[in-house]
């Protein structure tokens, strides 16, 4: 069995990439990331900043754009749609595991 290490990066989130670093990290179009931003799913590290800069966590969201996009032929408003959804279950599994912890705890509590 061969396991082959395609690309391997530490992300920092203090570090900031400009857009155009965000379009070379991950297969996108500069176009295609700044679509991103009007659509919601990239926030730049100052919002009132004339130059959009990202943070090094924004480098996992564009990449999982790309896979979307490449996988399941979307366009930008698809792919930050399905994005948006995806955050979503993550949010509601982390509540989810969060109220079975709760649970656990009180039945633990209540028997004797």
């Amino acid at each position: 069995m061969t396991i082959e290490v395609l690309e391997a990066e530490w992300l920092d989130p203090g570090v900031e990439l400009s857009a155009a670093e965000l379009a070379e990290s991950s297969g996108l179009s500069e176009a295609e990331v700044l679509e991103l931003v009007d659509y919601g799913v990239l926030v730049p590290m100052d919002t009132q900043s004339a130059r959009r800069t990202f943070g090094g966590q924004c480098v996992v969201i564009v990449r999982t754009a790309c896979r979307l996009r490449d996988e399941f032929d979307l366009d930008t408003s698809a792919v930050a749609l399905a994005i948006g959804l995806l955050d979503r279950v993550r949010g509601l599994e982390g509540e989810l595991h969060e109220l079975r912890l709760l649970l656990g705890r009180r039945e633990a509590d209540i028997r004797p």
